[in-house]
């Protein structure tokens, strides 16, 4: 086996107290060697994902944050959140869902020793540290030419965007709906959209986001901020016939008013008056929460739609591995083109537990992204 393990190194850690405190750290972890079957990666790019950041920062009030010795980052968690974070009290935690970096160790298999030196990406948490093993049959090798940070984000994003158009497939839908759609994910998923012939409705919250997915060739972009949204947005879902959508914003209005239009625009083409509105099923799937607070559904609807909880994680666990794999394929065949990410800025470890550089990557505002590079400042 040939040996690049340090031993040792740094890890990001978040931690909630049961008094209330957030503390963001970073520890030295031991690094054991690589089985025979596994590969250490040395981690040089991971994004900070919406995903990620419900972990790394919990509920914390960020206006409190306070950065001290160590180094370490410090916020108040308000009294009435705790609840939710229950679960977790009193356990320092790994963060960081995804990355990319270069094997540096690799066990004694033929199929571990074949991916030494090479580039590769991982998932499956505590990447947000200087070294991550995994095993060797769970990384993505990297196309030749390709970056950590070109492969950062080639599983959550990517595989979320897939993942919506295979169960559009799978639950006999034809034509999408996508929420705060200029993301970098909505991006993907446009371009994967345009690619296979699926239409899709894409709902911003801005005119610079609509130009955002237009400049890529969208056709269908309906602007929230908009006065005329509701009629536009109906408009738009006639033309596609989409009945089945994926919301990024969880709370608020706006999954009643996506399923009060699928049923305004199947009437346009009702022949016959049912009390009980369309048969057709409107379905609205929530994955993020940019919003936090309650959803609220004014029933326009009739009587056949569902709004339900969709997470990668579960529709992996339901997708046989070879059609997995076919996904994985698909991404890394397509690293920069499809599946190109882009990122606001590139920050260390400890940067990350600036005070200043943590309201920025919390911000969660469409179109920026943040890329954690854990060998910066070393």
């Amino acid at each position: 086996m040939a040996n690049g393990n340090p031993g040792s190194g740094l890890q990001l850690r978040s931690l909630i107290k049961a008094s209330g405190e957030l503390e963001v750290s970073l520890a030295s972890v031991d690094i054991p060697d690589p089985a025979p079957d596994e590969v250490l990666v040395r981690i040089e790019a991971s994004p900070i994902n919406p995903s990620d950041l419900g972990l790394l920062l919990g509920a914390a009030d960020l206006a409190s944050a306070k950065a001290s010795a160590g180094p370490t980052l410090t916020a108040t968690v308000p009294q009435g959140l705790m609840r939710a974070m229950a679960g977790r009290l009193d356990q320092s935690l790994p963060v960081g869902n995804e990355g990319a970096g270069t094997v540096v160790a690799a066990g004694s298999d033929p199929a571990a020793q074949a991916l030494l030196g090479k580039t590769v990406a991982g998932i499956g948490g505590a990447m947000y540290a200087q070294y991550r093993t995994f095993k060797a049959a769970e990384v993505l090798p990297l196309p030749a030419g390709a970056s950590a940070a070109d492969g950062a984000s080639c599983f959550v994003n990517p595989l979320t965007a897939l993942g919506m158009v295979e169960t559009m497939k799978r639950e006999g839908h034809t034509a999408l709906v996508h929420t705060a759609a200029a993301s970098n994910l909505g991006q993907m998923l446009n371009k994967i959209c345009l690619a296979d012939g699926v239409p899709l409705v894409n709902i911003v919250r801005s005119r610079a986001q609509a130009h955002i997915l237009t400049d890529i060739g969208a056709t269908h972009v309906v602007d929230s901020s908009s006065p005329g949204f509701l009629a536009e947005l109906t408009d738009a879902l006639a033309d596609t016939g989409a009945t089945l959508a994926f919301d990024a914003i969880g709370g608020g209005k706006l999954a009643g008013q996506i399923l009060g239009g699928m049923e305004a625009a199947i009437n346009r083409k009702a022949t016959v008056y049912s009390r009980y509105g369309s048969a057709q099923h409107k379905q609205v799937y929530i994955y993020g929460g940019l919003d936090t607070g309650p959803t609220e559904l004014v029933r326009s609807f009739g009587m056949a739609w569902g709004v339900g909880g969709w997470l990668l994680t579960y529709f992996l666990m339901r997708t046989p591995p070879a059609e997995v794999q076919k996904l994985r394929q698909r991404v890394a065949d397509e690293l920069k083109t499809t599946f190109a990410s882009h990122y606001t800025a590139e920050i260390g470890l400890a940067e990350a537990l600036d005070p200043k550089v943590a309201a920025a990557y919390n911000r969660k505002t469409t179109g920026e992204k943040y890329l954690i590079n854990p060998t910066k400042g070393l």
